[in-house]
């Protein structure tokens, strides 16, 4: 059978290449124990014999069952034996082919007819070609040096056919069965020979990647095998240096896998440490994590997880040691004592825990300043026999004080409130929560709203903070908190709380205050002894009475401290002898004149009250209760300034009361007898003394209206009265708050009677009985009632000429 039909006409037997490809000029070796090959070898051999030359065959990539488009002419060299023994035939690929339709033979092989693929390269070679075959070659001897083919460099370097250079690269391991069909399907030699360069620079763009990788990789194993091996050094050195020093194995042990096993922690916990500890075994000890997986582990194995102390459960001693360590007080002492005795309860019933929340309480003890707020606390811990913890809240402004930072912070650390629990020592301390009602908000978030779940019965068995990231109990814990103004503090906190208020001291208290408590703890730090100085009861209550005046007891303890620096400092001078005893008389020698003399206690020209238009009030400011007194005034008819003017840094509310308490007189003036025709021509003036301090509230109205009737009728307002109520048109009188102290005030500014609202009379069982035995109560429901109860008689002395205003 002719094998060639035509010049370019090939018929040719196939044999199949199974993910392999021979390029033209390449010489392989195929095993011919393959059906497929021997067939077509046989084939091959059968045509030869009836044609002069060496049998041919069509190489053809097949590909998952597919032949390639382009085929390979190769000439079987030699048939013999392969390395390993099975029989094999040697091929050399000739020229490309196209492959045609298929057609007959003999043998059992597959027959097509293919066409010689031309191939023409211009003579001379262009430039471009030329510097195309230098890259090439630089290429592939780059890539066969890092191999050690040294011998086959020189081969490379000898082939200046374009084609044939191209078809080399069909040797190349490195290239996929599409990389290689993809050259055995491009005609063009050039084209061909760019692909070849492409491939091959790709490779070796690769193989520098890998390289890279590689030697950092080593690098690294390297610096752990040495920084292993270093360690491990210094653990035996350490060791010896313990054996030799005495000491026990493992006393500074870091081993936190064991410490987190040993630690009594909660389950959670515990899964949470663990998995912090497998990250630590694989974090390198340089590695910034590894030091805070430390500090966190740190923080958690030293929180008292399951550390609880046991309540003091006797109720009478509890009540003992509130009543010996504060005086007054009584609505705090007695919550405490029903919260314990409920606790007991519980306890002796087994319900100690109920639906995974213990029985704690929230308090907010509202008061003004030195009142004892703060040392309560303690007594409170003392009480219970549970630790004290006390929590700074004056000026935070950044919810992670409350909730604590992420980890992913640098210096990152838990709350104020797990700190707190870690500083006690136990999961049951009573934690003070010092002035929150001065706690602000700005950018960083607000700590109140943080506070919110902290202050929470119904939350706070699960409290997460944001360091930890695990659920904290805080359901055990008393937390006891202190505030000046109640109206501070947002509603939502306030709700959460049970408010507890502290409206100050009484003279009596006061004085047992200062005899019991304050007395000696100041003696010894003057350096006396307790029989050297004594103060009588005569000159302690001179000094709450006329030397200060305050809700709390703050001044009085730096009064006391005065006057014992003072006899202390005599008595090193030589001046006096010791012991002494400090009477009344002798504390304006010692420590000036008093600072606060009763209105009633004045000469009567010298009074507030001397002249009409004046009248005496009660407020409630940050510092408690405090008299508030009202000037009243006309103008000059001939000024024409008409009118209502007020004066003294009054709110918007105060002034709707100076309003309506002008409009009250103006629409009732002639029924109270009045000369209510100067309220038209003439402008009236209000002023509140203490210019400088805020006032508002609706409580001052009776207070103006008594004031203008005064102005009015000539007649002056008693001395020994104040007086506190919302006014309204019809003349009204309309309860008010904070009367407890209101009347507190009033008794330290001696004043002996007090006018409040009718609907405020149950207010009165706050008082203490002692305030309310000196103060002449009277409680009216309508304006007409306080003036014939401030005003002075009409008859009483020579009638004061009324002021006015330039």
């Amino acid at each position: 059978m002719a094998a060639e039909s035509t010049a370019f006409t090939l018929v040719l037997p196939v044999l199949p290449l199974d993910d392999e490809v021979v390029l033209p000029g390449m010489v392989v070796p195929l095993d011919l124990s393959d059906a497929e090959v021997r067939a077509a070898v046989e084939a091959a051999q059968a045509a030869a014999r009836s044609e002069p030359g060496k049998p041919r065959v069509l190489l053809v990539p097949r590909i998952d069952g597919t032949y390639a488009k382009t085929g390979v002419l190769g000439t079987v060299e030699q048939v013999g034996r392969l390395a390993d023994g099975d029989p094999g035939a040697l091929i050399r690929g000739r020229s490309r082919v196209s492959i045609g339709a298929g057609t007959t033979g003999p043998g059992a092989a597959l027959w097509v007819e293919g066409t010689r693929v031309e191939e023409t390269v211009p003579d001379p070679l262009p430039g471009q070609t030329v510097e195309l075959v230098k890259e090439y070659k630089a290429l592939a001897t780059a890539w066969l040096k890092k191999r050690g083919a040294w011998q086959v460099v020189d081969r490379v370097q000898a082939i200046d056919d374009v084609s044939a250079l191209a078809d080399n690269s069909g040797y190349s391991p490195f290239l996929t069965i599409e990389q290689k069909v993809e050259l055995l399907e491009t005609a063009d030699p050039v084209a061909r020979l760019k692909l070849a360069a492409q491939q091959l620079r790709h490779h070796l763009a690769e193989q520098d990647v890998a390289e890279t990788i590689a030697k950092d990789v080593q690098e690294g194993v390297d610096k752990q095998q040495r920084e292993f091996l270093l360690r491990r050094q210094l653990e035996a050195v350490r060791k010896e240096l313990r054996e030799l020093n005495g000491e026990q194995e493992g006393e500074e042990s870091d081993d936190y896998r064991t410490r987190v096993e040993a630690a009594d922690l909660p389950e959670k916990v515990r899964e949470a440490a663990l998995k912090e500890v497998d990250k630590l075994e694989r974090s390198s000890d340089q590695s910034p994590e590894g030091s805070w997986i430390r500090t966190w582990l740190d923080t958690v194995l030293e929180l008292p997880w399951n550390e609880r102390t046991e309540d003091a459960y006797d109720i009478q001693g509890a009540q003992a040691v509130l009543d010996a360590e504060h005086a007054g007080l009584e609505d705090v002492k007695e919550r405490i004592t029903e919260y314990l005795a409920v606790r007991k309860r519980r306890g002796d019933r087994g319900l100690g825990v109920v639906g995974g929340r213990r029985g704690g309480a929230v308090l907010a003890l509202v008061g003004p300043p030195g009142v004892g707020k703060t040392s309560l606390g303690e007594s409170v811990a003392h009480a219970m026999g549970r630790k004290f913890v006390r929590v700074a809240l004056g000026g935070v402004r950044d919810e992670a004080e409350i909730r604590g930072h992420r980890r992913t912070y640098v210096g990152a650390l838990p709350g104020r409130i797990v700190r707190a629990v870690k500083e006690a020592g136990s999961m049951n301390p009573v934690v003070l929560l010092d002035e929150i009602d001065k706690v602000g908000s700005d950018f960083r978030g607000d700590p109140a709203a943080a506070l919110l779940e902290v202050l929470d019965p119904a939350q706070n068995h699960t409290f997460r903070d944001h360091y930890l990231e695990v659920e904290l109990d805080l359901s055990d814990v008393v937390f006891l908190a202190t505030a000046n103004v109640l109206e501070a503090i947002p509603e939502a906190l306030a709700d959460r709380m049970e408010i507890v208020r502290l409206d100050g001291y009484t003279e009596d208290e006061k004085i047992v205050i200062a005899r019991d408590h304050l007395l000696p703890r100041q003696l010894e730090r003057a350096g006396l002894a307790g029989a050297e100085v004594t103060i009588d009861e005569g000159a302690l209550r001179k000094l709450a009475g006329e030397y200060t005046r305050e809700a709390g007891v703050r001044n009085l303890e730096r009064s006391v401290a005065r006057l014992l620096r003072k006899v202390a400092a005599q008595h090193e001078l030589g001046e006096r002898e010791l012991p002494f005893t400090v009477r009344d008389e002798d504390l304006r020698g010692l420590i000036g004149r008093p600072h606060h003399v009763p209105e009633s206690a004045q000469d009567p020209a010298e009074r507030r009250t001397a002249v009409p238009g004046v009248a005496t009030g009660l407020a409630v400011t940050g510092a408690g209760g405090d008299v508030l007194f009202v000037e009243a005034s006309l103008a000059d008819p001939e000024t024409g300034a008409a009118g209502l003017t007020l004066t003294g840094q009054l709110g918007d509310v105060m002034k709707e009361s100076a309003r309506i308490a002008l409009s009250f007189l103006r629409s009732h003036g002639a029924e109270l007898e009045l000369p209510v025709g100067d309220l038209k021509d003439r402008g009236v003036h209000i002023h509140f003394p203490a210019g400088a301090v805020p006032k508002d509230g609706p409580s001052a109205g009776v207070t103006m209206t008594t004031a203008l009737a005064s102005l009015l009728s000539g007649r002056l307002v008693r001395t020994d009265v104040a007086m506190t109520g919302e006014v309204s048109l019809t003349g009204r009188v309309l309860p008010i708050g904070g009367v407890k102290q209101k009347l507190l005030a009033a008794h330290r500014a001696g004043v002996t009677t007090v006018i409040i609202p009718k609907r405020n009379e149950p207010d009165l069982d706050d008082v203490p009985a002692e305030v309310l035995d000196k103060l002449d109560v009277h409680a009216v429901t309508d304006v007409r009632q306080v003036l014939e109860l401030a005003l002075a008689p009409a008859g009483s002395g020579a009638k004061p000429e009324v002021p006015v205003a330039a």
